[in-house]
């Protein structure tokens, strides 16, 4: 019995970073392959298209998410809301706002340009 749960305490992690591990290891070798295939069969890779506001976009959208945290623990704190229902409630809330509010940030510096 106790081998068996030190055997599940070290195996399961063990086990799911080697898949991790393996997965984005097999993802970026058959990326290349496909990449040094197309290369020699003569096609151009064209650069990809910079986005300008991604920086912007995923730092709004942290922040939010850390919103929406601090507000899920203070809303299970203070009220008699079960805690997940507050947690997830609250952080695609903030989360949502947070990309509106990015939207507008965004379209105000395009306007100014």
């Amino acid at each position: 019995m106790e081998i068996a749960v030190i055997l599940e305490d070290v195996l399961v992690p063990v086990a799911f970073f080697a898949a991790v591990v393996l997965s984005l290891y097999f993802y970026f070798k058959t990326r290349h392959q496909e990449k040094m295939a197309m290369i020699e069969k003569g096609f151009e890779f064209k650069e990809k298209k910079s986005k300008p506001f991604q920086a912007l976009r995923t730092g709004v959208f942290f922040i939010g998410i850390a919103l929406g945290l601090f507000f899920g623990y203070l809303m299970k704190q203070y009220t008699i809301i079960d805690d997940v229902i507050s947690y997830f409630t609250m952080i695609l809330l903030f989360g949502g706002i947070s990309l509106v509010f990015n939207h507008y940030i965004t379209k105000n510096i395009q306007s100014q340009h």
